[in-house]
């Protein structure tokens, strides 16, 4: 089995992944099961309140710009910013203030979320802005987006929006490609591929997910598939880089490799061993044997 034929099945089995995950929570902005008891509720979301004590009371409301929405027999309830149990208790508590019941028996649970948001850019099939369930994950998340594109890198970054702060739009801050922060979290998806599934980071309302593209390197000379190949992790090994190529043919030699490399806007030739790391845009040179 060649290295690009493993790559295309692993490509496949991250896709296949996103796939099921996607088939197993259900539909992409609608669930009948209600969401962890934490979910904030908020402006357009459609809430299922259920009256066990009377049917006519069951039913789907909508949550308004204002983050009010109107039920029966008590009017405008304020339920933006609350958790479900909290739009549980006020419901209850109305309804008994108001004297139509000792103790009903109520249950709040999402039908559509609208309110929060997340956003998905980068190397996938469908990038834009997607409606966050009460426990969505990273893997949700790519499988709503069609999954990654063969040109991503083997990672993915979620961006948390600063404390306090729901930003509109993707935000992509200068840690997504320098050093990490606090509110950056970098995961390796080919971990999740081999089942880390302690690496599927849960997501928050405003994260932006961003798929980076996969940098390439160049391998020309004496190998079997020479071309451009994408660096699908970050410390490929100048093996690595021939492996992808499909290693040296009978002509070639390993012993006197180079790397041709632009510095400085400057191209410089250098001598690598097997075991050097490759940078993105560099060329990698196998010569031919003497004999």
């Amino acid at each position: 089995m060649t290295s690009r034929t493993r790559s295309l099945l692993a490509a496949s089995f991250v896709a296949a992944l996103f796939s099921v995950a996607a088939a197993a929570q259900g539909g992409a902005q609608t669930r009948p099961s209600g969401p962890a008891a934490d979910y904030i509720v908020g402006a357009q979301d459609v809430l299922t309140i259920t009256c066990y004590d009377q049917a006519d009371l069951s039913g789907k409301f909508t949550v308004e710009t204002d983050g009010t929405f109107s039920y029966p027999l008590i009017g405008r309830v304020k339920v933006g910013g609350l958790t479900l149990r909290q739009v549980e208790s006020e419901v209850k508590t109305r309804l008994v203030g108001d004297g139509y019941f000792r103790k009903p028996q109520i249950t709040v649970s999402v039908d559509t979320y609208k309110s929060q948001k997340v956003f998905v850019v980068g190397e996938v099939r469908t990038p834009g802005t997607y409606a966050l369930s009460g426990d969505m994950n990273l893997v949700e998340a790519l499988a709503r987006a069609g999954s990654t594109l063969p040109t991503a890198s083997g990672e993915a970054i979620v961006v948390h929006p600063e404390a306090g702060q729901t930003p509109s739009g993707p935000t992509l801050p200068t840690a997504v490609i320098n050093d990490s922060e606090d509110n950056v979290v970098r995961v390796d998806l080919r971990d999740l591929q081999n089942g880390a599934f302690s690496q599927n980071a849960m997501l928050r309302d405003g994260d932006t997910i961003f798929v980076p593209r996969a940098e390439s390197v160049y391998v020309f000379g004496h190998v079997k598939n020479p071309g451009a190949y994408a660096m699908q992790q970050r410390n490929t090994t100048v093996l690595q880089a021939l492996s992808l190529a499909g290693g040296v043919t009978d002509r070639g030699t390993t012993s006197r490799i180079k790397i041709v490399r632009i510095v400085n806007g400057e191209k410089r030739e250098v001598k690598v061993k097997l075991t050097d790391l490759v940078l993105s845009g560099d060329t990698v040179m196998v010569a031919e044997r003497f004999f």
